[in-house]
């Protein structure tokens, strides 16, 4: 088994990069691994799994609360996913996660998440790749849960 430092975990959302999920996610994820944020630089919920092709997809660091960098993109939470795997990571990707998704993804919202399908994009590149989301649209959401489970996972 390899050291758990040497785990990279590639996390992206739909949510935006300063959204709160993905920081908690990232928070726990690092107990586990090394975790690398690309995420969207804003909101793109409901995109499905839909790529940049015909404008230009610009990728830019950004400051994350904790201090570390991530990078967040114009792009989808799929271009996120490949962004992350062939420019910005740029070691072998052990796990792409996606999440945490602010709203429930269950039955015909699988169709339309972005939040899911960065976590389809990574499964296509031969990753493993999952998504998480809570069942709450509420402000005062806590994604403890949901970010523990995740490790657990």
């Amino acid at each position: 088994m390899a050291d758990r430092k040497e785990i990279n975990i590639l996390v992206t959302n739909d949510d935006g990069i300063h959204a709160e999920g993905i920081q908690v996610l990232k928070r726990a994820l690092a107990r586990i691994g090394k975790v690398h944020v690309v995420a969207p630089d804003r909101p793109r919920s409901a995109s499905g799994h839909s790529i940049t092709l015909h404008k230009p997809l610009r990728l830019s660091s950004v400051n994350l609360p904790d201090g570390s960098q991530g990078y967040s993109t114009s792009g989808t939470p799929s271009d996120c996913v490949t962004l992350g795997v062939f420019d910005v990571v740029r070691e072998k990707v052990d796990l792409v996660v996606s999440g945490i998704n602010r709203g429930p993804n269950l039955g015909w919202d699988l169709t339309y998440s972005g939040t899911v399908s960065a976590a389809m994009e990574g499964a296509i590149l031969g990753i493993p790749s999952i998504a998480v989301s809570v069942t709450s649209y509420e402000d005062d959401t806590n994604f403890d849960y949901a970010a523990e489970f995740t490790v657990y996972l």
